[in-house]
């Protein structure tokens, strides 16, 4: 069982890099506290990976044939991404990071289906042009729904924080249940743990990693892209619930990161296009690019000396993985 602890990493991982992605834009709008955040994130992720994980978990396995041995050098690998781009304040993708790796380790063998592989990818392509429109539609629609009929300014802000608290919860419940199988998927898939199983530990670190290494995101989807005020922080947060919730349902795990910035420059496009800042934009595209490729390179670093040194060589592995991330993190 001590291969569960890549998917332990994982999550911790995914989760403080993610919580961002849920209410960044109201604590940076000033309609959240920060710490009432993390808590309402961590709760709801952990209950939307055991209420509705189950039903992402089977994609990664239809993907590649994954030995548990393999799937900690995945998850390790995975991590080591994520907890990088987490370092430089960058959103990064954890199922392009995870697919990443699948597809560096099997550049040395033959297991791939191209026909999942196609499937995830479009998703990918989909997911921030779903919520850019949702946000866009919703601005429009709310705007004369809420905006135009409550007439008092305090009555109007408190709408807006009761609003943002439950759109909150939703999309952190979204994120967990999309989520959870980019963390223990594998696991699952190769027999490791049941899926229950598999959706409780991953839900469980998921919940660690945003109570614990989660600030260094919050800003730059905040407020980095578009300045937010409250009425269009609470439009992206569904905007982004919305759409991992159904892809969460089509049983294909997405990118939240993806979601929420879709769902900002929505909010620019209905704004204007000279609120946007390309300058982060182009910073977060980058990171998408290079998210998939670093994983994909460590996977088949990790893969080539395996093959050389055996199976004696994960616990090496794993220790300079750790090594690495605390060097990271003291800095």
């Amino acid at each position: 069982m001590w291969r569960i602890l890549g998917g332990l990493f994982l999550g911790w991982s995914l989760g403080a890099n993610h919580s961002a992605n849920i209410f960044g834009t109201a604590v940076a709008s000033g309609l959240v506290r920060f710490s009432h955040a993390l808590w309402l994130t961590a709760i709801y992720v952990l209950l939307g990976a055991v209420m509705e994980g189950v039903k992402c978990m089977s994609t990664y396995g239809k993907l590649a044939f994954v030995h548990p041995d393999t799937a900690f050098l995945l998850t390790i690998s995975t991590a080591v991404t994520m907890t990088v781009l987490t370092r430089a304040g960058i959103p990064a993708s954890t199922s392009q990071a995870l697919v990443g790796a699948i597809l560096g380790w099997s550049f040395l063998e033959t297991s791939l289906d191209y026909s999942q592989l196609a499937k995830i990818v479009l998703c990918w392509t989909l997911t921030p042009v779903t919520s850019l429109i949702c946000s866009a539609s919703l601005h429009r629609a709310f705007a004369k729904l809420i905006v135009e009929r409550i007439a008092s300014f305090s009555a109007r802000n408190r709408f807006y924080f009761v609003a943002v608290l439950l759109t909150g919860c939703y999309a952190a419940y979204g994120l967990g249940a999309n989520s959870v199988a980019n963390v223990t998927g594998v696991y699952v898939t190769s027999g490791l743990v049941s899926t229950q199983a598999g959706a409780l530990i991953g839900g469980l670190s998921m919940a660690l990693g945003v109570l614990t290494y989660s600030g260094r995101v919050m800003m730059t989807v905040g407020k980095g892209i578009v300045p937010l005020d409250p009425f269009s922080a609470m439009v992206v947060v569904f905007a982004e619930a919305a759409t991992l919730h159904l892809f969460t349902q089509l049983g294909v795990p997405v990118s939240s990161s993806q979601a929420v910035v879709g769902a900002v420059v929505g909010i620019g496009f209905v704004k204007g296009l000279e609120t946007i800042n390309r300058r982060v934009v182009l910073k977060i595209g980058f990171g998408w690019v290079v998210t998939p490729l670093c994983a994909g390179v460590l996977a088949l670093v990790a893969h080539t000396l395996l093959m050389l040194a055996g199976a004696a060589s994960l616990a090496s592995l794993f220790a300079k993985a750790l090594a690495l991330v605390s060097l990271l993190n003291l800095r």
